[in-house]
């Protein structure tokens, strides 16, 4: 939803205070504690009132005592509810910006990879931590805030006009001015704001993606060009926010100014009165100025409060814009991929990342139980993209893709993907221990198994190497560990998980040939009596391979084991091995 000059979007507001539904109660009593410091607010300028006429001016010093303690008992509540009050409301919005969040999270981790394709991480992180981290502020500082003290102006103006109404009338003149600014205030506030979270989320995107490719960014010495651009950005998000100071410099001189010159008003209308005799008491004068500060101390702090509102409102609005983001798998299977034999069948499938630009085009191939097949081409030619289909991170164009004989779309997704392994050739570690990192904290997957993992595959040896063993923690991304012991860590990672099918997507082209070596001898044991993928740039890696698939722009061009495609004359398979062959007897 653009930023307009609507000062406030009801629809939105209702929808966010759907989530206070569950906590209804705490909503209640902030409410009711909202009404109770109303009631409050006009007591003591009354006591004083009655303190001045009744007991100061006739000096009755014992109901002078009275009235003391009267106001002393007044302030007391005061302070009692406005605990409460504040206690509660922050609480309240504490436990809806825990719900909205955990929902938030929970979406994302469904939305399909094509979403994440396209939006920054920096924006979708300042989504889930800053924006929703604002929207408390809805509940703390602005929405019960602002009640309240509409509650305290019209009781203290009903009272105003009980008590005197040429005095309260005098204090109303002065009314319209300010309402009229705090109006315009507030529209030019939501169009500032929206500004504001816009150069947040550029500048968080920016700073994100710099430090986390900041390796490419002095290796080919962008420092320079990089902080220029920051500059720009920064500038941009310092000019957002003077926008919302300078209207701020604006309204509260104004408004000040406004209450001075009512309280001037009723003190020269009111003493004239007093001094000529008339209805008008020196208490009265008193109550009045103290009556008229509480009335447009609220108008003033109203505006500001309705800032924090608005503030909220906007990342509620983003928040709620990524809640409606219809990018999901359809996960409507109600089948389990139980006991499964393996068979996957690719049948007539094509996909395209972009519409009307299909990197896979019309495939098909079957893969049987236990079999071990290897995928090879040059980059671009769709080899990963079979991996994303096969997991459902994408849906296809057409054809059906198949597991023992069952489209993998009236499986239960994450039946599906719990029974495929794989290993990617861009390993990501998260900052943990290298033993959650491996069983990305799976409770039936205990050390003990883990460990006797890596001693099957040879990687108990670099990984008791380290400080802390299997409790080392990597670091984010990783970074504590080379991309050849990475990998190791990924292979270890599909081992533990005992999958049905495995998929290895380039799984040794960041290693060395020590590591290499290990991999190809856990390769075959994990694949044995399993349906294995081996997608690979190396051919020497796939040369047992039952059967290989050599594809070319999204089609498959040639099938066959290694013997028979290198007996192909001018076979794209031949060419490649050959190339590759004589590229690496020149190393």
């Amino acid at each position: 939803m653009a930023a307009s000059g609507n000062a406030f979007d009801f629809k939105l507001f209702k929808r966010l205070l759907a989530f206070t539904n569950a906590y209804r109660k705490t909503f209640y009593f902030v409410a009711f504690a909202a009404i109770v410091m109303s009631g409050l607010a006009i007591l003591r300028p009354y006591l004083l009132k009655r303190a001045i006429d009744e007991s100061i001016l006739p000096r009755d010093g014992e109901s002078f005592f009275i009235f003391l303690s009267l106001m002393l008992g007044v302030l007391f509540l005061e302070v009692l509810f406005q605990f409460a009050f504040v206690f509660y409301a922050n609480w309240l919005g504490q436990n809806v910006i825990n719900d909205l969040r955990v929902k938030l999270f929970k979406l994302m981790t469904s939305f399909k990879m094509q979403y994440f394709d396209k939006s920054a991480v920096g924006r979708l992180t300042t989504r889930a931590v800053n924006d929703i981290e604002t929207i408390s502020s809805i509940f703390s500082e602005g929405l019960f805030m602002i009640i309240s003290d509409l509650l305290k102006m019209a009781v203290i103006a009903g009272f105003m006009l009980y008590q005197s109404w040429r005095l309260a009338l005098i204090v109303f003149i002065i009314l319209p001015l300010i309402l009229y600014a705090t109006r315009v205030f507030q529209r030019a506030m939501k169009v500032a704001f929206e500004d504001v979270r816009n150069q947040v989320a550029n500048l968080n995107s920016f700073v994100q993606e710099r430090i986390t490719g900041m390796k490419i960014v002095q290796i080919f010495t962008r420092e320079e060009t990089e902080y220029a651009e920051f500059k720009k950005i920064n500038e941009k998000h310092k000019k957002a926010w003077v926008k919302t100071v300078w209207y701020n410099s604006i309204f509260f001189p104004i408004a000040e100014m406004a209450s001075s010159v009512a309280i001037g008003l009723v003190v020269w209308y009111g003493g004239l009165n007093a001094a000529e005799g008339g209805v008008i008491t020196l208490g009265l004068i008193v109550a009045f100025v103290e009556l008229a500060q509480m009335l447009f101390r609220p108008l003033r702090q109203i505006a500001d409060k309705f800032n924090t509102l608005q503030m909220g409102m906007v990342a509620a609005n983003r928040v709620f814009a990524i809640l409606d983001t219809k990018s999901h798998i359809a996960d409507e299977g109600d089948k389990l991929l139980e006991n499964t034999n393996g068979e996957i069948e690719f049948k007539n499938v094509r996909f395209g990342y972009i519409e009307n630009e299909e990197v896979i085009r019309d495939i098909s191939f079957t893969v049987k139980p236990g079999e071990t097949i290897a995928i090879v081409g040059a980059t671009g030619a769709g080899k990963s993209t079979i991996i994303n289909l096969l997991n459902r991170f994408y849906e296809i164009n057409s054809g059906t893709i198949l597991i023992d004989n069952t489209s993998i779309k009236d499986f239960n997704l994450n039946s599906l993907r719990s029974n495929i392994a794989v290993v990617l050739q861009d390993v990501f570690l998260f900052a943990d221990t290298i033993l959650n990192n491996i069983t990305l904290n799976d409770p039936s997957i205990s050390e003990a198994e883990v460990i006797a993992a890596a001693k099957e595959i040879g990687v108990d040896r670099f990984i008791n190497s380290l400080p802390g063993k299997y409790h080392y923690n990597v670091k984010e991304r990783g970074s504590m560990l080379s991309s050849g012991q990475r990998q190791l860590i990924a292979f270890l990672r599909a081992y533990v998980s005992k999958p049905s099918i495995l998929i290895l997507d380039e799984a040794t082209s960041s290693v060395d040939s020590y590591s290499e070596e290990m991999i190809q001898t856990a390769t075959e044991k994990i694949t044995k009596g399993r349906t294995s993928i081996v997608i690979a740039h190396r051919l020497a890696t796939i040369k047992k391979a039952d059967k290989i698939l050599v594809m070319d722009a999204g089609k498959i061009v040639e099938s066959g084991t290694h013997k028979e495609l290198l007996k192909k004359e001018e076979g794209f398979y031949r060419n490649l091995y050959e190339v590759q062959f004589m590229t690496e007897e020149a190393i």
